[in-house]
């Protein structure tokens, strides 16, 4: 990836969840100038395990080619509806990078607790792997997993569309639209 020019787009998802059967996903489309140039946006299952297939389905519904890589803010979601970037990596042909924003111990033993039996699950959180820690050139600490890119690369990538703060632009501004469409969605019941 040739992440000098300005024309590298990256496709930011992120997630509101506040209901109990659904969360939204919104995914933007970054150009490394800042430029957003598309939106779309999805659901997923709270405590489900469909967000693999709901990021696959928002990434094809948008049907473009210029995409260069996929950005997701957490891969554990809507009440641990858990991603597979590996996937994603895979079946879109495009480096994943998965950004989160706080250290941690790590969720197997919540999944135990909330989802006792869940083989399947607790699988799938495994097969995540370690995260790497970040000092971008904000000054700020995130952590990434990298699926199709080098860690040093998908550092890089991050830091590039990171304008202040900790968060990269295309995730902060999905975020945005994710809030946004769960709060039309809850008053407009």
């Amino acid at each position: 990836m040739q992440l000098q020019k300005k024309g590298v787009r990256v496709l930011g998802i992120a997630e509101s969840f506040a209901s109990r059967k659904t969360s939204v996903l919104a995914g933007v489309v970054m150009r490394r100038d800042g430029r957003i140039d598309g939106f779309g946006f999805t659901g997923v299952t709270v405590g489900g395990m469909d967000a693999t297939d709901a990021v696959l389905s928002l990434y094809n519904d948008m049907d473009r080619r210029d995409i260069n890589a996929v950005m997701l803010s957490g891969c554990v979601i809507a009440w641990y509806n858990i991603i597979d970037p590996a996937e994603i990596a895979e079946k879109t042909t495009l480096p994943v990078v998965v950004v989160t924003y706080e250290d941690s111990e790590g969720l197997e033993g919540d999944l135990q607790q909330h989802f006792p039996g869940d083989s399947r699950r607790l699988d799938c959180y495994r097969r995540l792997g370690s995260r790497e820690e970040l000092s971008l050139h904000t000054g700020h600490t995130i952590y990434i997993r990298s699926y199709g890119i080098d860690t040093r690369e998908a550092a890089r990538l991050c830091d590039l569309f990171t304008l202040d703060g900790k968060i990269p632009e295309p995730l902060r501004v999905a975020r945005l639209c994710a809030r946004g469409v769960m709060h039309y969605i809850q008053n407009s019941k």
